[in-house]
């Protein structure tokens, strides 16, 4: 009997991972729909050293037209400093600490962030999933709320560094991909970080084409 129930649930679990799709159509799909995104509210926040930018986190609504508001946060000698940010058409405008918003060009506003990358669909996250390797299906699970499929991938450093500059090296991540929809839910990149230490990125989308107002602060 115990061998009965044993290689009953062997086989149930076999069945459950046979049952998943395929991590190349639900990576395919997701990045084929992100390519028509109007807009989207993004979170992309770092745990350790990343890259070139001491980014630890940007947050905001962004449009594919590159048109863009929000904060993001860098870390400088220790302590976290806030600007938030406007982009409408070539017009870039940032708020430091202190004093309002004051209109840059855009190697000031690159030396902090550059938000327009991420919903273009040739640099952002659009093309982090089109050009995503070895894709495979690891799981269904519950992220933020919603049903999705956890896709274990390879990425391109190359396109991570147009989210998170300066990132080289070996990247993988973990996709969560709606289970519905196949929007993309969150990402969890790993990526080299200082002193041989990993770090990650962990990427989140909401209010998928939920329409957003930019305008000239």
């Amino acid at each position: 009997m115990l061998l009965t129930v044993t290689l009953a649930g062997c086989s149930k679990s076999k069945q459950s991972a046979a049952n998943l799709p395929s991590g190349a159509s639900l990576v395919t799909d997701a990045a084929t729909k992100t390519k028509t995104l109007k807009s989207a509210h993004i979170k992309i926040e770092t745990d350790g050293d990343v890259g070139s930018l001491p980014l630890r986190r940007a947050e905001g609504d962004l449009l594919q037209s590159g048109d863009a508001k929000g904060n993001v946060q860098l870390s400088q000698f220790g302590v976290l400093i806030q600007y938030d940010f406007v982009v409408v058409g070539k017009d870039i405008y940032l708020k430091g600490v202190t004093g309002g918003f004051q209109k840059v060009d855009a190697a000031t506003a690159a030396s902090i962030y550059d938000p327009s990358a991420v919903l273009d669909p040739d640099r952002g996250i659009a093309k982090l999933l089109s050009t995503a390797t070895n894709p495979k299906t690891e799981a269904r699970e519950q992220v933020d709320g919603k049903d999705s499929y956890r896709v274990a991938v390879n990425l391109d450093p190359a396109v991570v560094s147009n989210l998170v500059p300066g990132v080289t090296g070996t990247v993988t991540g973990k996709l969560w991909l709606d289970a519905n929809t196949h929007d993309l839910v969150k990402a969890v990149l790993t990526v080299p970080g200082s002193a041989g230490k990993p770090a990650t990125v962990t990427i989140s989308e909401s209010n998928v084409d939920v329409p957003v107002t930019v305008s000239a602060p």
